[in-house]
């Protein structure tokens, strides 16, 4: 038995007052005063005690037993199966001849309130490869510069800094191991691109892996015959993600996430400047001391190391 958590009294407090009243003569009022209750609540527990008893002295569910005007489970099965055609509300409330409100709350309430409902997610298809090199995701993180502290600081949209322009964050990501790349140019265009994607080669090579593949997304700069020309150069094979499919290039997509809340907007900067050597800052702790849940726990340059030993072993 559960009891109402703004109930003035029990079933055992309700049986006293009832057999005060009817066998030891109280009144209604003094009864009513010594349980601390109110005499209208008093005689709604007298006439259920002289109809059932001790048994109707027990709390009973606010919820109605019978709702007039609830809408029939056939109505409700002609609701859903036209939402599975992909109507909208209003069509469906057209169709019927219902208000648009109540079918909107019978979607909402069979959780067909939105039409991706209609069509459940794909499992996750979780994939790494074997070996440092294999594969890097590139992707760009679009970023406006820091005159001054913006209205996210000050709450104050009339001193927002207009005009400041935009820096590009582009990073670079292994996915064998997580180890990261990271410059802030200033645009995304082809030969930006270019520059960076042979700094990242330059940068993994440095600690001895050999990038064999690329993948990044369908943008102008990474469909651009300098990229093309590079990534030949390079001895590269460029991969690009589905259209409409930045789940393709999740690594990237992650690390651009965790970039933004753990640094980029986990502070206050005053100017672009400060927030460059932050990243820098961040994205070497992310390499040589952040553990990586992706990984098990595992720190993405240790993780190098022993693919790296791995390898050696595996050819000496």
């Amino acid at each position: 038995m559960r009891l109402h958590a703004n109930a003035r009294s029990c079933p055992k407090s309700r049986t006293l007052l009832c057999r005060r009243v009817r066998h030891e003569r109280w009144t209604v009022r003094e009864a009513a005063e010594a349980a601390g209750i109110s005499e209208r609540t008093a005689h709604k527990w007298l006439a259920r005690y002289d109809t059932e008893g001790e048994a109707g002295l027990v709390d009973r569910p606010s919820t109605p037993g019978t709702v007039p005007i609830s809408v029939p489970e056939d109505r409700v099965a002609a609701i859903a199966g036209l939402r599975r055609l992909r109507m909208t509300g209003a069509q469906i409330a057209g169709c019927l001849h219902m208000p648009l409100s109540t079918v909107g709350a019978v979607l909402r309430r069979i959780g067909l309130g939105q039409l991706r409902s209609l069509q459940p997610d794909e499992p996750p298809n979780r994939y790494e490869r074997r070996h440092p090199g294999e594969l890097v995701h590139i992707d760009v993180k679009k970023l406006a510069r820091i005159r001054r502290p913006g209205h996210r600081v000050h709450e104050d949209r009339s001193k927002e800094a207009r005009g400041v322009g935009w820096e590009f964050v582009h990073v670079c990501i292994d996915d064998a191991t997580r180890v990261a790349y990271v410059e802030v140019l200033q645009d995304e265009r082809g030969v930006t691109s270019v520059g960076f994607l042979r700094r990242a080669v330059a940068f993994y090579r440095s600690l001895g892996v050999e990038v064999e593949r690329v993948m990044t997304d369908n943008g102008p700069a990474y469909r651009s015959t300098a990229h093309a020309v590079a990534c030949r150069l390079l001895g590269l094979r460029h991969l690009r993600t589905r259209a409409y499919r930045p789940r393709t290039n999740g690594k990237a997509e992650r690390f651009i996430r965790t970039m933004l809340n753990e640094c980029l907007y986990a502070a206050i900067y005053q100017n672009s400047e400060q927030r460059r050597i932050a990243l820098a800052a961040w994205v070497d702790r992310y390499n040589e001391r952040r553990p990586h849940g992706g990984l098990g726990g595992q720190i993405p340059m240790a993780r190098l190391r022993q693919s790296l030993n791995n390898v050696l072993g595996a050819h000496s």
